[in-house]
């Protein structure tokens, strides 16, 4: 059985891949109207890779079990085409008067970002039931 350390551990890392989450959701939303970056195209919507990730505790040294995290494994770009926006006077008009638009969809990047945000209440959740057993077992010892 994974300690009260490697859980509340776990929960620690899950805290911050939301945070992670949330920040990559408000760049693309921040960047939906970029038409021009330092490549010279269009803002290409981000999106955050996760993996597992083993706690290490002293248990495991003695034959415990492990509690696993996540950890974020990457943030890579989304291949999607553009958007394509008719606007003739936009500096980054082509010749046809058509503007490639970042392949940004608010509505989603909101739904992500609530996604994370609910994940990020769940886990401090977990972390303040841990901590209240860990404490109602020290009164117990009193």
């Amino acid at each position: 059985m994974p300690t009260l350390s490697s859980a509340i551990t776990a929960g620690a890392s899950a805290l911050a891949v939301q945070r992670t989450r949330i920040e990559v959701a408000v760049s693309n939303i921040a960047n939906a109207e970029s038409t021009r970056g330092a490549n010279g195209q269009p803002y290409r919507r981000r999106s955050v890779m996760l993996a597992s990730d083993p706690v290490n505790s002293f248990d495991a040294a003695l034959g415990g079990a492990e509690a696993t995290g996540v950890k974020v494994a990457g943030i890579v770009e989304d291949p999607a085409v553009f958007k394509r926006r008719y606007e003739p006077g936009h500096p980054d008009a082509d010749a046809d008067g058509f503007v490639s638009m970042p392949n940004v969809d608010a509505p989603e990047e909101m739904v992500d970002m609530m996604g994370a945000a609910r994940a990020y209440q769940a886990n401090l959740a977990a972390i303040g039931m841990i901590r209240d057993l860990v404490s109602k077992a020290l009164d117990l010892g009193k």
